[in-house]
């Protein structure tokens, strides 16, 4: 990354700080939080009058209402540090790319590395997302992302959801015009957050995605969904990567599924190896179904 480049990354994490400070010291002002003196000097108690989820959760509803006004659908995936988001993200976007426009978001705590990879090995427009040290997404700190698309992502386009599309007639509901998939003048159809590698965060925070996805891969253990519960109770389909090595895992595949529906008995579950491909098809074929009923 270049020094200019960091700068930015860095100015917008300031920017995103000093807000986040003016509004709680407005919230105090307005009796939203409250200090509360204890008997003992030496101790501090506050006590949270509203939940410091609300203001996120009504920017994650307007960030998604305005998406849908544009066309653009917006998936959140998660995953614990390792499982394999970054190479099955290659897998799936080298399916889909050339049917419909695709820009990804990487987030991490420091490092360039993932964005790199996601241009070098699909060629889709990617940039990076420095947290600060935070250890998730929350919907102010996605729009700021996609402001970074500019119009692309504030513009509704119309261009076809696929190459098969050659007259209007084939064009989706509100498309008027023809254009190649590549050009970059045209807005995107999908973007793709790959958020913070954390399985308890990132799951609290609404990004304003339209649907959320995440990645259990076999060494992890098929017991997660037990452990970290809202995980898997917020994700709309669960990959479970690295199938290629269950024989040196104690894994129990349909043991992991029980446990997920458990969670949530609508989750999709999806088995895939990301390093040869097998089984990414269906992951792709998911998530081009959602895009095209999103902007239906």
């Amino acid at each position: 990354m270049t020094y200019a480049s960091t700068q930015v990354f860095f100015f917008v994490y300031l920017l995103h700080m000093s807000k986040k400070c003016s509004t709680f010291a407005a919230e105090i002002e307005q009796n939203r939080i409250i200090p509360v003196k204890s008997n003992m000097n030496s101790v501090k108690i506050i006590e949270i009058k509203k939940s410091v989820f609300e203001d996120n959760d009504r920017a994650a509803d307007a960030l998604r209402g305005a998406l849908k006004k544009k066309g653009v659908y917006l998936l959140n995936l998660m995953s614990a540090p390792g499982s394999g988001k970054t190479t099955t993200l290659i897998q799936t976007i080298n399916l889909l790319k050339d049917k419909i426009r695709i820009a990804v978001m990487e987030a991490d705590i420091d490092s360039d590395v993932d964005a790199i990879k996601i241009k070098e090995g699909t060629g889709v427009e990617s940039i990076q997302l420095h947290t600060g040290g935070m250890c998730h997404l929350d919907a102010e700190m996605t729009q700021q992302g996609l402001d970074a698309f500019g119009n692309r992502c504030a513009e509704v386009h119309t261009a076809p959801l696929n190459e098969q599309a050659t007259d209007a007639s084939a064009l989706p509901t509100g498309r008027t015009t023809l254009a190649p998939v590549g050009d970059p003048s045209m807005g995107l159809d999908l973007v793709i957050l790959e958020n913070v590698g954390n399985l308890v965060c990132p799951a609290e925070f609404d990004t304003g995605a339209v649907k959320n996805a995440m990645i259990l891969s076999v060494p992890e253990g098929h017991d997660k969904p037990l452990k970290y519960p809202l995980m898997f109770s917020v994700c709309d389909v669960v990959v479970i990567n690295k199938i290629d090595v269950m024989p040196y895992f104690d894994f129990d595949l349909e043991k992991c599924k029980e446990y997920i529906h458990m969670r949530n008995p609508k989750a999709q579950v999806i088995p895939v190896c990301a390093k040869t491909g097998e089984g990414v098809e269906a992951f792709a074929d998911w998530l081009l179904t959602e895009v095209k009923n999103w902007k239906e």
